[in-house]
């Protein structure tokens, strides 16, 4: 299977006019690092583990209200 890392696929993504709301996420919590998938095009960012209650809180924002 083809992989590509985020930042890549981030660029990609918005480069071909992709408006979709992406969410990363990652094991990586520096600052910097966060910024940089920021830069690349990242709507939302969230460190690992995840739970119910942050993917509430994701889905919550990026879902339209009915």
């Amino acid at each position: 299977m083809y992989s590509r890392n985020c930042l890549k696929a981030t660029k990609e993504l918005r480069a071909m006019g992709i408006c979709s709301t992406i969410v990363g996420v990652s094991s990586r919590s520096m600052e910097d690092e966060i910024l940089k998938f920021m830069e690349a095009g990242l709507d939302e960012y969230q460190e690992k583990p995840l739970n119910n209650a942050i993917l509430s809180s994701i889905l919550g924002k990026i879902t339209p209200t009915v």
